[in-house]
């Protein structure tokens, strides 16, 4: 699957994407409704801000004092009770300040709460993310960059997780904000209050007509944000190659383009949605302007009091505020559904490689490895490997050598199972190897590649990786026979040294050996070797082939190789060109064979390096 092809076709379904981050929210459940109930009068305390102009311009203003008569509600009668004018204009300003600070409490509460929330939920979607990212299979890392995964593993589930409480919450203040709002607008006036909430309900109109391009601006976004995040990971690994072509200005071209797209991606979201505000202000003015004119008719002829439409008014104009955040809200939501649809699209790609539903039990290699009419294909239709047949007894080296994109690398790819055969079989001791558990097939061969990559960390840490539980004297036998121990000893900190990024604090035969190291300390009777000493000068050379020569003894090896001396050194060397396997023997049987894929090979790169050793 293509990530920068996915445009998240669930963005819509709300109701299915809130039950997949529930179980996300649910385990933070007890803070999410304790923030909701502090939400609840967070929202309510606007209206009762707006309320008490009624009793303050109606009593305090007038000089009126306040009588309540009582009332009698199933036969129990409450005694009614009377303010005077002066109680009230101390108490109406100490109630509204009282208010003030409680509110502004629940908002510190409510705002700490959601960031806790919000913040648990990220972290846990992030992690399980990253689960099902490391599951995934070679062929997946292949399709896709490095700026497109990192943009949708870390930045998506920050746009979805982290907001959707918090945007939840917000309109939740903002409902019950604006319903208090209203019912103080509704016991104020109900003829004003109906035209407030048709202009409520317009406001909503624009919000619902740029969904579909806030979704379209979004994938567009992430795509772009792959490339700029692609480019500054280009830049930074090849760094020298840049500077050594002085590439400096395509470099910069690359990415002023994508900060250019990106621009005009997000300008043209501007452009269809900044209008809302401005219409949604229009609307709201119209409103007002409604009421002022008819709320002056009804206090002219007696049907309301100037208390009473100083508070409508009051509550009118608070009302746009969360009219206007509630727009934005949604708008917010929005975005957070887009990502979210796109996490769980993450969350639902699955490996193409599996293991069985019965494993069989992987016992110890005791006779051979066989290679059965294997072919192999990474695009459907082009095949880089054809109806290969091999036999690898236990303990055979088995040089691989050929032209150059020939299938070398792909052919022992297959054999731990990065990737699947498309026809034929390998098999472990007659047992193909799709009927083991991958883990346990892996755990039997070890690896030294090219370009071993070394983890941040210890060079110790890095070796140990092979086996974290091995002793101190099996670390320390490996150090010695990968020709690591004077290495070590001429650090700062020996084997605790901390190495830079990919281990580039080290010479290329010195990560070559700590990868040896690495291999030894795994202890498998199966080796594969891809190119180990490719990049190497002679003097690297030398001293890393004596260490892998301490690896492979009585191994069952695959090299990949272009040195002459390791290849002579085979059991036997197998010749694969354009995908098949052409010759199959001895240095000597092959080197015999006039006119032969190996003889002209031998001629063409070999030769000069036997030379040279004479």
């Amino acid at each position: 699957m293509k990530l920068k092809d996915t445009t998240a076709l669930t963005s819509f379904k709300y109701i299915w994407l809130l039950k997949r981050i529930f179980p996300y929210i649910n385990q933070v459940m007890g803070r999410v409704i304790l923030g909701f109930i502090i939400a609840i009068p967070v929202g309510m305390l606007d209206g009762i801000m707006a309320f008490a102009l009624t009793p303050y311009m109606d009593y305090v203003l007038a000089k009126k004092d306040f009588v309540w008569e009582g009332m009698t509600i199933l036969n129990y009668t409450i005694p009614g009770f009377s303010i005077s004018y002066s109680t009230l204009a101390i108490a109406v300003p100490f109630a509204v300040v009282g208010f003030a600070i409680f509110q502004g409490v629940m908002k510190y509460l409510n705002s700490y709460l959601s960031d806790w929330t919000s913040l648990k939920i990220t972290n846990n979607v992030k992690k399980d993310l990253f689960a099902s990212l490391v599951r995934l299979d070679t062929s997946f890392y292949d399709q896709n960059t490095s700026g497109i995964i990192i943009n949708r593993y870390l930045g998506d589930p920050d746009v979805a997780s982290r907001g959707i409480v918090h945007e939840i919450k917000t309109l939740v203040i903002t409902i019950f904000g604006a319903g208090s709002l209203i019912a103080v607008m509704l016991y104020s006036s109900w003829k004003l209050a109906f035209v407030a909430v048709i202009v409520f309900v317009a406001a909503f109109v624009p919000m619902f007509l740029v969904r579909k391009k806030i979704k379209s601006v979004s994938n567009e976004n992430m795509v772009i944000a792959g490339k700029i995040t692609t480019t500054m990971n280009e830049t930074y690994n090849g760094n020298k190659v840049v500077t050594a072509y002085n590439l400096q200005k395509r470099q910069k071209k690359i990415f002023g383009d994508n900060i250019d797209d990106s621009f005009d991606v997000s300008i043209s979201l501007t452009k269809r949605v900044a209008w809302m505000s401005p219409i949604m202000f229009l609307i709201a003015s119209c409103g007002i302007a409604f009421v002022l004119w008819y709320g002056t008719y009804l206090i002219t002829s007696g049907e309301m009091t100037t208390g009473a439409f100083a508070s409508f008014i009051t509550a009118l104009l608070l009302l746009y505020k969360p009219v206007k955040s509630l727009g934005d809200t949604l708008t917010g939501l929005q975005n957070i559904f887009v990502a979210m649809g796109r996490v769980f699209e993450l969350f639902d790609y699955r490996p193409e490689l599996l293991d069985p539903p019965n494993p069989k039990e992987f016992k110890k290699f005791s006779d051979a490895i066989t290679i059965e009419n294997v072919s192999f294909e990474y695009d459907r239709g082009v095949e880089v490997l054809k109806n290969i047949n091999l036999r690898i007894p236990k303990g055979e080296t088995l040089a691989i050598v050929g032209n150059s994109g020939g299938g070398k690398t792909t052919l022992v790819n297959l054999i731990p199972r990065f990737y699947d055969v498309t026809k034929g079989s390998i098999k472990f001791d007659g047992v193909d190897i799709r009927d083991f558990r991958m883990a346990d097939l892996r755990n039997n061969i070890s690896f030294v590649f090219q370009d071993n990559f070394l983890f941040t960390g210890t060079i110790k840490d890095n070796i140990m990786l092979a086996n974290p539980n091995a002793s101190e004297e099996e670390l320390q036998q490996v150090l010695e026979y990968s020709h690591l121990s004077d290495v070590v000893a001429s650090l700062p900190d020996g084997i605790n040294t901390e190495l830079g990024e990919r281990g580039l604090t080290l010479s290329g035969g010195q990560r070559q050996r700590v990868a040896i190291a690495r291999a030894m300390l795994k202890k498998t009777d199966i080796i594969i070797l891809d190119e180990a000493t490719s990049a190497l000068d002679n003097e690297s050379e030398a001293i890393v082939q004596s260490a892998l020569d301490n690896l492979i003894q009585n191994k069952t090896v695959f090299v990949i190789a272009h040195r002459l001396s390791t290849i002579k050194n085979a059991d036997r060397i197998a010749v694969i060109n354009e995908g098949e396997l052409v010759e199959l023997g001895t240095h000597e049987q092959l080197i015999s064979i006039e006119g032969g894929h190996y003889k002209h090979l031998y001629e063409m790169q070999f030769k000069n390096q036997e030379e040279a050793v004479r």
